[in-house]
């Protein structure tokens, strides 16, 4: 637990002096000498969903004609559960037309991000999104983030349930200041720093929490949201089809630092079971427990992993008990078979169709035959359902109707994005994330470089006759995860440009973490590794036998 005496992170002090975090970001928007805002309100934008970026690879010839970086901004809209109207998509596409270099990217927890927009469209970006009933307030930041959930609410009864307390869920812990609807919506501004600094965030308070936080809710047997991968996570437990509450799992995080043996991935513990109606006190107590005992000194040990594992799990379970006055009860039996998507058509309770399409590194944007944008905006405005964005970067065409199947069908072919009826599991369920150029932690290529490295596996694998094996492969451009490779059969964590840290043997359904093989590897030394196991994979494996189950089996993941 936090050491009182410890003095506070640089960005602790930038939240203290924020005025509930207002800084001086919109006096930053209004100076046309620099396309950049403060250091200082970096870090506070984050809150408002807002990362300032630049172009890695034009600093070294902006550098040398003495011009500034090439600044731009990425703004990630919040979508709880990953549900947006079709007229909501078509909003953002516009945007995007407009501002975003006719570029939308769905993240793998089920938002949108905007890439590459200046500073001088950020107001009418966001007042845009604002306009569609959504925002981008505390999708990033030191506070709960995007609830993620399977999206499908028309799957079942308990999905509807669960998804409904997402929604919940995201509502009650939106922090409450005034600063986003101040800034970026031209609403009424407070008169003096005594009442900025007065207006109250009963949940986070002043300072809100030490790192970011998020929320994921499973339905059994499908792990799409990797449940354990969370700060918190609710796994819901149905009985003759109808919820009846969730096992709560806490302490989960992807993020590490390279060579820091203090900092490491962690999954999450499941410490009971709640009925739906402690859901809400559940998740306040968890937060302020780690608002008041996470470590505000050293932000690479502010995660609620580290607070627990230097806590221990019985005190924080405790803890968290006494917060919201309920005791847990004892967790029920549950079981995950997968953490992929399901692709193709699916029948609804609701008697309408639902496709869930593959969208490659999430990545929507007209390039060659594939034209992503142009594609479902011509789906979205004969659409009459939703569009429903997946934990794995994909989305869904939701609420179909028999007679409309054709013509989707028919629109998905033409503007060749019916890729899922092609593509094997390997690639169907690969990962990545944005990384270079745009991301400031990059160390190496992770989306850009995908597809090349999947055509490779893909060669390999054909030679020892598994073309087609579901084998997930997980690349990120860095050890903070954010396509989750710490839980892959195949991990590839970004180390250096075109080299990277090997991870095998990660649990199917996202239960168990992989292990690092291999430090520093270009892409022949990965592939040399692989190539002898996937040949005693082919001659060795049980019938059914997922690759990571089999690789720990070998002792090949050690």
């Amino acid at each position: 637990m936090t050491d009182d005496k410890k003095k506070s992170s640089p960005v602790e002090k930038i939240k203290t002096a924020s005025e509930n975090l207002r800084g001086t970001i919109a006096e930053g928007l209004r100076d046309a000498a620099t396309g950049a805002i403060a250091e200082d309100d970096t870090q506070l934008t984050k809150f408002h969903g807002i990362y300032q970026q630049d172009d890695r690879e034009l600093r070294a010839e902006r550098a040398r004609q003495k011009l500034e970086p090439a600044y731009s901004f990425m703004a990630r809209v919040r979508v709880p559960g990953g549900r947006c109207t079709t007229e909501q998509w078509l909003a953002l596409d516009s945007l995007a037309q407009q501002y975003g270099g006719g570029a939308l990217r769905i993240t793998t927890r089920q938002a949108v991000q905007f890439h590459g927009l200046l500073k001088r469209d950020l107001k009418a970006t966001i007042q845009g999104i604002d306009r569609s009933l959504m925002d981008t307030f505390a999708a990033c930041g030191d506070v709960n983030r995007n609830v993620m959930c399977t999206p499908l609410a028309e799957q079942s009864p308990v999905h509807a349930s669960a998804l409904h307390w997402a929604q919940i869920l995201s509502d009650q812990l939106t922090p409450k200041t005034g600063a986003y609807n101040e800034i970026w919506l031209d609403g009424k501004k407070v008169t003096s720093q005594e009442s900025a600094t007065a207006e109250s965030e009963p949940l986070y308070g002043p300072t809100y929490l030490p790192r970011k936080f998020k929320i994921a809710i499973a339905i059994p047997p499908h792990n799409d949201v990797d449940v354990f991968a969370h700060d918190l996570g609710f796994i819901a437990i149905e009985r003759d089809g109808q919820l009846i509450g969730f096992n709560v799992t806490v302490g989960g995080g992807m993020g590490a630092t390279h060579n820091d043996p203090a900092t490491y991935p962690r999954l999450a513990d499941v410490i009971g079971f709640c009925p739906p109606d402690q859901v809400v006190a559940v998740a306040e107590a968890v937060i302020t427990t780690q608002r008041d005992f996470g470590d505000r000194s050293e932000r690479k040990h502010a995660r609620l992993k580290y607070t627990i594992d230097d806590g221990g799990l019985d005190w924080f379970s405790a803890e968290v008990s006494r917060r919201s006055g309920y005791k847990f009860q004892p967790s029920v039996e549950f079981k995950f078979t997968s953490n992929a998507d399901r692709f193709g058509w699916q029948h609804g309770t609701d008697d309408l169709w639902h496709l869930a399409l593959f969208v490659p590194s999430g990545r929507v944007v007209d390039r060659d035959n594939q034209r992503w944008s142009s594609g479902l905006r011509a789906v979205a405005e004969i659409h009459e359902g939703d569009f429903l964005l997946t934990p794995n970067q994909n989305l869904i065409i939701s609420g179909v109707s028999a007679t409309a199947r054709e013509r989707i069908d028919n629109l998905l072919a033409e503007y060749g994005l019916d890729l899922w009826k092609e593509l094997t599991p390997l690639r169907l369920n690969a990962m990545a994330c944005v990384a270079l150029p745009t991301c400031g932690l990059a160390m190496a290529e992770a989306e850009r470089y995908l597809p090349d490295f999947m055509d490779r596996v893909a060669a390999v694998l054909a030679r020892h006759k598994l073309p087609g094996d579901d084998i997930t492969v997980r690349i990120t451009g860095c050890p903070n995860g954010c396509a989750r490779p710490y839980v892959a059969d195949i991990g590839l964590v970004g180390k250096a440009p075109g080299r990277y840290n090997l991870f095998l043997g990660g649990g199917h359904a996202g239960q168990r973490l992989n292990r690092l093989v291999k430090e520093n590897l270009d892409e022949n030394a990965i592939l040399e590794h692989l190539d002898p196991i996937f040949g005693r994979y082919a001659a060795g494996r049980q019938d059914n036998e997922a690759f990571g189950d089999w690789l720990n089996r070998a002792e090949l993941a050690a």
